[in-house]
């Protein structure tokens, strides 16, 4: 063959190949599969259950001392390492339960075992788990709360590891000068927890659905949540920071919208109200323009009621949102309602920007007198 005609299918070889791989749009569409799928995965987890081990301890060790010149040296096996513990702690810099979905057992190692010349066994590596600040623990079975991890930094032994066995050394006596007696390590203890978490803020947007919590959110914070014109547009809750000039920032958390019966299971709602437990401040977003406006918050406020009563005495701030399309005689008329209740209500406008600036200097006011 001649050489020019090889040059020639090498180079017909290589415009097949990018043809083929570069510009095919079967091999498109699946790439657009792939990448979708990745992102279902990045999705918020509250919950999850997990196994944790911690190691056994190793076994004490059978040995005497055999060396030259030295009769009857005597028992010299070494103890069994502890074994290690599973061990909890929490983190301020993750928000979410996901990795649970990858990972669900957490094994520590076991301790070495013991050997002759008096060598103790090394105790076995803890496993550490890295959980967000604000998880609860508890036991998957009894369900009892056995630590509520509220700091960043503190942590939790889950599971304990076991002694390790004694050496043949424990059991000299005058009667038994050379023992062949050992102890074997004890069990890990091993079991089923439950993990929740409870968000870590300082102010929870509260509201039925489209009453514009997200919009409120991303006026009051630099957050980006999804904003639409339908009902339940947030399926998981959405973080903000709001920045104070002259004081500490402070953390919002929208909370997806609640409909009646949530506390019961109904909707979106019972799933993330344990997220407004440890909020500060409540602010109840509601739709001024609508003609249900007030039986509309009777509702929320029968859900926190039912969820947990002392959510009721939180200190409490009624946004009447969408007041650039309200009449101001309903807007006055709202506002001596919620003061007749004890409640202060403030008329805002979370599309227009109306009364913004007021709510920031509110809720700096709130913080400082707190």
């Amino acid at each position: 063959m001649p050489h020019r005609l090889k040059l020639d299918l090498i180079f017909l070889k290589v415009e097949f190949f990018f043809a083929f791989f570069c510009f095919n749009p079967v091999r498109k569409q699946i790439n657009i599969k792939i990448t979708s799928c990745g992102d279902e995965s990045m999705a918020f987890v509250d919950e999850a259950k997990f196994y944790v081990k911690a190691g056994d301890g190793g076994n004490g060790c059978i040995s005497f001392r055999r060396e030259k010149y030295v009769p009857k040296g005597g028992p010299n096996g070494g103890d069994g390492g502890r074994g290690g513990d599973v061990v909890i702690i929490a983190s301020q810099k993750l928000h979410s339960l996901i990795d649970f979905q990858y990972r669900s057992h957490f094994k520590a190692e076991r301790g070495m075992h013991g050997q002759g010349k008096d060598m103790h066994g090394r105790k076995g590596k803890n496993c550490v788990v890295t959980v967000p600040q604000g998880a609860v623990i508890k036991d998957a079975q009894t369900d009892e709360v056995l630590i509520d991890l509220c700091e960043d930094g503190e942590s939790f032994i889950a599971a304990r590891g076991g002694k390790g066995g004694l050496g043949n050394t424990h059991f000299t006596s005058g009667a038994n000068r050379t023992p062949r007696i050992a102890t074997d390590g004890e069990k890990g203890e091993e079991k089923w927890l439950k993990i929740e978490l409870k968000l870590i803020a300082d102010v929870g947007l509260v509201g039925l659905p489209n009453a514009g919590k997200s919009t409120l959110l991303s006026r009051l914070s630099a957050a980006n949540p999804k904003i639409a014109n339908y009902p339940f547009t947030t399926l998981e809750p959405q973080l903000g920071v709001l920045h104070f000039p002259y004081s500490e920032s402070c953390i919002i958390a929208d909370i997806p919208g609640l409909i009646e019966g949530a506390s019961d299971g109904v909707g979106l709602g019972h799933n993330f109200l344990r997220h407004i437990e440890r909020t500060r401040i409540l602010l109840h977003v509601v739709d001024a323009s609508h003609e249900n406006t007030v039986p509309d918050f009777k509702t929320i406020n029968s859900e926190l009621e039912k969820y947990k009563k002392e959510l009721l005495d939180r200190k409490r701030i009624i946004i009447l949102n969408k007041s650039d399309i309200t009449e101001d005689k309903r807007l006055a008329n709202l506002d001596k309602y919620f003061k007749s209740i004890g409640l202060q209500s403030l008329p805002v406008s979370a599309k227009s920007g109306h009364n913004i600036d007021a709510l920031k200097e509110l809720l700096a006011t709130l913080f400082n007198n707190h």
